[in-house]
């Protein structure tokens, strides 16, 4: 079973910059996968933002956030980090690292991760 363990979130102000960071559980072969997506109050559904493939160091970005967002890893591939520039209130939200069994080439919907920790709340106000 892998553990997923983000921290980070924090008010900030519009404009401003956070770093969410994830630490991951188990063998990396268990979980080459590591990403991001979020859910806001009131959506029905989360949105997929970033992900990185453990095995070729690739990485996906929403377009919603393309330029904004980005994903990287440590040296160990156990900790994935999600950096957040120019923050706007719309990013406000609950933030979820999230693991798969496998390397998928794409930004991954809340339910297409096999395994997802628990949320970093992240708002963005004046």
């Amino acid at each position: 079973e892998v553990q997923l363990v983000a921290s980070g979130g924090a008010l900030v102000q519009p404009g401003g910059s956070l770093r969410l960071s994830c630490v991951a559980s188990g063998d990396i072969s268990s979980r080459p996968y590591l990403g991001w997506y979020r859910q806001a109050p009131g959506q029905a559904y989360g949105e997929g933002l970033a992900a990185i493939c453990s095995q070729d160091g690739r990485t996906y970005v929403a377009n919603a956030v393309k330029g904004r967002f980005a994903i990287s890893q440590d040296n160990s591939k156990s900790t994935v980090f999600l950096t957040m520039d120019d923050l706007k209130p719309e990013d406000s939200a609950s933030y979820y690292c999230a693991a798969r069994v496998d390397c998928r080439e794409r930004v991954l919907r809340p339910h297409e991760w096999n395994y997802r920790g628990r949320g970093t709340q992240v708002a963005v106000t004046s």
